[in-house]
């Protein structure tokens, strides 16, 4: 198939792109993923990578509050239960993007619906935190940058790998395998396909900061530029 060649034939590639330098790119890299401490409590709790930006502050707040508690996979849920639900309630969209509802009609609102649902008091007054300042409207945003706190808390690392067709799960494997000589056997490796019509082919690898473009979309938009340039004799 093709995207088992343009992986095989990118495998090395990707093993020397990611090892060159080696030292500054594994080292930028594993600043974003830290292995998942046994445990921590008290002043042992730090966030695990450093996030910038309103819904930053708010998701390193939410992390440090549910370390603490213990409850770092409940409130994950939990916090993903209420972004499907304004993705499946266009009323509760509606609700939480709307600031000309009294900021006390929004807190208990908030405090009541979720009491109800069995959420835990972390999410339950975090969610009444941001009724408060008029910043659930930024929910999505938020629990996107949470759940990075909580993968890199737990050591895992999200591979992003777009291609035209399913990737073939020996080059699945294959993949996994290098991204793991590189990045640590204490790394997990989360491998997510999605198919994107408008690389053309071959694949787009993606993680951290990280991209490793071996798409005919881009080798054709490279031949273009090549092609334009003046010729010199």
């Amino acid at each position: 198939m093709a995207a088992a060649r343009h992986l095989r034939s990118g495998l090395p590639l990707l093993r020397a792109h990611l090892a060159s330098s080696e030292s500054a790119a594994v080292a930028q890299v594993s600043r974003g993923f830290a292995s998942q401490p046994a445990k921590p409590t008290g002043k042992d709790i730090k966030v695990p990578e450093a996030l910038y930006g309103g819904t930053g502050n708010y998701a390193s707040a939410l992390f440090l509050t549910a370390a603490k508690a213990n409850s770092l996979d409940k409130v994950e849920s939990e916090i993903k239960t209420v972004v499907e639900a304004s993705k499946k309630s266009p009323l509760f969209s509606l609700f939480i993007k709307d600031l000309s509802v009294p900021k006390e009609t929004r807190v208990k609102a908030v405090t009541e619906i979720f009491a109800d649902a069995g959420f835990s008091d972390v999410t339950k007054n975090f969610l009444a935190v941001l009724a408060d300042n008029g910043r659930l409207k930024y929910i999505e945003r938020i629990a996107e940058r949470f759940v990075d706190l909580t993968m890199a808390h737990k050591g895992e690392v999200k591979v992003v790998v777009r291609t035209v067709i399913p990737l073939p799960a020996k080059e699945e494997k294959e993949l996994k395998d290098t991204l793991q000589d590189i990045l640590g056997k204490n790394k997990t490796i989360l491998v997510e396909q999605k198919i994107d019509y408008s690389i053309m082919g071959g694949l787009v690898i993606e993680f951290g900061q990280k991209v490793f473009d071996m798409s005919i979309r881009t080798r054709a938009k490279q031949m273009e530029a090549f092609l334009r340039q003046p010729l010199e004799f």
